[in-house]
């Protein structure tokens, strides 16, 4: 109870320095100052997860260490989460380049589609974690909905994520109402000579809301596969959902400002896909094969492997990015000085 009276305290403190005080309330973030405040949030995060591994009660029903096995599935639910967070923010980008949504009203959209994805990946995950340890069978739908996300990723192209003039909430909400199109508006509706009708701040909303519904199908059964594994006889349910929530919780937690970093850096990230990919699909096969049993004991004894992979993973991803970035900009340097000549 203590570590949830903490969790909440904690929250319920850096959501509202977020939201209110953090410079982003009025105006677009510059680079530097967005980096700083991603860098603070990330701080938040680990020390969060060091807490839990160093002074978490033990469980009297388990003969493993609670603490460390906390605070190491904290950290592979956490930086799991971050990278697909990450990977949901390229997709936002787009929807406000393509709707042209201006840069001082960015933000406050940014702000409600956190909170709206925190809200819906609290519930899903209660509904999913008490799913499958009531139907075990579960376990195995999920891990191969994670490798066909996996295999899906890979093969969709840049520009396939979100079909923003096509999207359902948006014709339904067409159908209904007559559409303000002044893009500066930062209210859900308006009245022009007395008719009551929706802003295009309310059709991006709605878009930004249905993309976190599609972001879940990965988001969920990945924290699900991660927080399982291994947890048998070693972690209650209460226990296993306090992970798997407040994981999923510090991961969204300074979106808003790593949005504005993502948007000087996104050369940084280029292969982060192929590296969610990879996570995705570790995670599935784990889920498909978690009942047999050397692999079950392997990774209950050596929970730290699962963090490892995923450590390496997102390493590996950027390093790549980073250097494939350097490659282009020397060549386009190379080709410049050729010309000059």
């Amino acid at each position: 109870m203590l570590f949830w009276v903490a969790f909440i305290v904690i929250f319920g403190l850096a959501f509202t320095l977020d939201m209110t005080i953090v410079q982003h309330k009025h105006k677009a973030m510059t680079v530097k100052s967005a980096l700083k405040w991603t860098a603070i949030w990330i701080s938040i995060a680990a020390l969060f997860g060091l807490s839990l591994f160093l002074f978490y009660p033990q469980n009297s029903a388990s003969s493993l260490p609670t603490n460390h096995i906390m605070g190491i599935k904290f950290f592979a639910g956490y930086l799991t989460e971050y990278m697909l967070s990450i990977d949901n923010l390229f997709v936002f980008i787009m929807i406000f380049s393509v709707m042209h949504v201006p840069d001082m009203i960015q933000p406050k959209l940014l702000k409600l589609g956190v909170l709206l994805s925190i809200v819906l990946r609290i519930v899903c995950i209660v509904a999913g974690m008490s799913l499958v340890n009531e139907f075990q069978w579960l376990i195995y739908i999920f891990g191969g909905l994670l490798i066909w996300m996996a295999i899906k990723m890979l093969r969709e192209k840049e520009d396939d994520d979100v079909d923003v003039h096509n999207n359902l909430f948006v014709k339904i909400a067409r159908k209904f109402f007559k559409v303000d199109d002044n893009i500066n508006a930062d209210t859900f509706f308006t009245r022009i000579n007395g008719q009551l009708m929706i802003t295009s701040f309310m059709l991006v909303f709605l878009i930004i809301g249905s993309s976190n519904v599609l972001f879940a199908m990965d988001s969920i059964p990945a924290i699900i596969g991660v927080i399982q594994e291994g947890a048998k006889n070693v972690l209650t349910l209460d226990e296993q959902n306090y992970l798997a929530i407040t994981s999923n919780v510090f991961a969204c937690m300074g979106l808003v400002s790593l949005f504005f970093a993502l948007k000087g850096i996104m050369n940084m990230f280029r292969y982060l896909k192929s590296g969610v990919c990879i996570i995705l699909f570790f995670i599935g096969a784990k889920m498909l094969f978690s009942t047999f049993a050397p692999i079950e004991h392997f990774f209950s004894a050596h929970a730290w492997v699962s963090l490892a992979v995923i450590l390496t993973t997102l390493a590996v991803s950027i390093l790549l990015s980073v250097g494939k970035d350097y490659a282009l900009s020397h060549s386009r340097i190379s080709n410049s000085d050729k010309e000059s000549k």
